[in-house]
């Protein structure tokens, strides 16, 4: 037997919709810290991307400064 959906539930669902919406779209507090995330988390993502890779190549120019020094006997 199907649920059927009375006309009371469906206004209390619109009323509960309307007062989220109220509370978080139009609170200007709100956009701010959602705007300031969404400003800064691809900032943040790419820096230490970009840090990573760069003590990785620190790491490969003084691997091959010292493989230049030392260099592996022919025998």
């Amino acid at each position: 037997m199907s649920h059927l959906i009375l006309p009371s539930d469906n206004m209390y669902f619109l009323l509960i919709k309307n007062t989220l919406i109220d509370m978080t779209i139009n609170n200007p507090i709100f956009i701010f810290a959602a705007i300031t995330v969404i400003w800064f988390i691809p900032g943040i993502i790419v820096r230490r991307y970009n840090e990573v890779k760069q003590i990785k190549r620190k790491e490969r120019i003084q691997a091959d400064a010292i493989q230049k020094l030392y260099p592996k006997s022919k025998e």
